[in-house]
């Protein structure tokens, strides 16, 4: 359709009941009123505020955030039918200040024509740059347009705040299994645009299988239906039986519900990184397969437990860093699906790790010296050579003379000021007490014990 001829947004008003039979039964299924809609009780349920601004007929310009396939473009739809304005869509990947100049101008022409509203959706909205998001804002302010932004991202993050200050959001959740053995049921039964004038019969655990395997998405459950109806035979009297395994020829892969782009994917990973630092294995394994189940890239997953070897195994298990980095380099030589024993093995390996964040220890001495900047090296720690050329030159005492060298010692250690006399107290570090690292400090902190003593005979 052009969205741009003249008798376009009338076409969309009075036309919009037709039913063309040829569209896939699920674009003829969409909803098309508040009262067929589907999920999100939350925002359009009975004495919620968006419902009441539908039924008022004023509405400000919104932005629905929320994951793939939770109904924001056909809530949009529903909006605009029930306002009965014009409805104009814009994708933010395919169009651009060009197109919404168009859009302006055939908005201006129907508010002048017969004050009909025009509702512009646009979705993907987070990838327009901040000049395609700024050059919205004078046409919200003038009302000749009313925003319906989607995105799959958290609008906080991907749109500008002059745009956000002038619109509401509403946060959409994912659909479950019952909203979409509604719209299954709904289908069968409905006889101007669905399949109720065929004889169909479906098998309770047919619709449960449809209905689970969609993953929340009730357009790839009812497109699966309809394959099932159009590829099966009609017995003797008529009548299309549907059953468990016809459902399962027909949606074979169980919908996952991730975006590796959106919020989805800081959410997953999140998971994935918070069970391993808490040493719950299977439940770190499960995110890790639901992120590739999704499409996420291994890599990415290899880098984040790189990142928590380091950040919170660290000291406790040091060679936990070597042992991830071997896991991903089996994994670049060997490839999939082979690689899913280096990505659980790794997985694994950092679950049951004995754990210390003690490598936090150099953000707080970066803090430190961005506030106070950085002390002088003490003359004992200075470059040994260029002491020698000083004292030479000045006729004074080699400052070096003053460093101990520790391998010269018992236990290769003797105590000596690192740290500048101003911070010689200062002490950033904090010592796991498990796994190696705990031995390691133990060892150091006897050895200072037994040079104590012995200082003291």
């Amino acid at each position: 359709m052009d969205l741009f001829n003249e008798d376009d947004g009338q076409a969309d008003s009075q036309q919009s009941d037709f039913v063309n039979p040829h569209e896939p039964l699920a674009t003829r299924m969409r909803p098309r009123s508040l009262e067929e809609f589907v999920g999100q009780d939350h925002i359009v349920g009975e004495g919620k505020m968006l419902r009441r601004m539908i039924e008022s007929g004023v509405i400000g310009s919104l932005i629905f955030h929320g994951p793939p396939s939770s109904g924001k473009t056909t809530l949009a739809h529903v909006i605009s039918r029930e306002i009965n304005a014009q409805y104009i869509e814009l994708n933010a990947v395919l169009d651009g200040i060009k197109d919404l100049r168009k859009v302006v101008a055939k908005a201006e022409k129907m508010q002048q024509m017969n004050e009909q509203k025009t509702i512009l959706f646009v979705d993907e909205i987070h990838r327009w740059n901040k000049a395609q998001q700024d050059a919205l804002l004078p046409h919200l302010e003038s009302g000749v347009i009313t925003l319906i932004g989607a995105t799959t991202e958290n609008p906080f993050y991907s749109m500008v705040s002059p745009l956000l200050s002038r619109c509401q959001l509403f946060e959409l959740y994912d659909l479950t299994t019952d909203h979409v053995l509604t719209m299954i049921d709904r289908s069968l039964e409905d006889e101007e645009r669905g399949l109720g004038n065929k004889s169909i019969e479906v098998t309770d655990e047919a619709k449960a299988h449809l209905a689970e395997f969609a993953g929340g998405d009730i357009r790839n459950a009812i497109n699966a239906l309809e394959v099932a109806v159009l590829s099966s035979d009609a017995d003797d009297d008529g009548t299309i039986h549907i059953d468990l395994d016809i459902a399962k020829e027909c949606i074979q892969r169980r919908g996952v519900r991730y975006d590796g782009t959106g919020d989805e994917h800081y959410h997953y990973a999140s998971a994935f990184i918070k069970s391993m630092r808490g040493s719950d294995t299977d439940a770190a394994l499960y995110w890790m397969v639901a992120m590739l189940e999704g499409g996420e890239d291994p890599n990415f997953l290899f880098r984040r437990m790189l990142i928590l070897a380091s950040e919170d195994v660290g000291m406790a298990t040091p060679h936990a860093l070597s042992v991830v980095n071997a896991a991903h380099e089996a994994f670049t030589k060997c490839g999939m699906p082979e690689g899913l024993y280096f990505l659980a093995h790794a997985c694994i390996y950092l679950s049951l790790c004995p754990k210390s964040n003690s490598t936090g220890a150099i953000f707080s001495v970066r803090s430190h010296i961005r506030e106070a900047g950085i002390d002088p090296v003490p003359p004992h720690l200075r470059d040994k050579t260029a002491n020698s050329k000083q004292s030479r030159y000045l006729g004074v005492e080699n400052a070096s003379d003053d460093y101990h060298y520790p391998h010269s010692y018992d236990h290769h250690w003797i105590p000596q000021q690192y740290l500048p006399q101003e911070l010689a107290n200062e002490e950033w570090y904090e010592p796991g007490t498990i796994g190696r690292e705990g031995k390691l400090w133990d060892r150091l902190e006897k050895i200072k014990q037994a040079y104590a003593k012995a200082q003291n005979k």
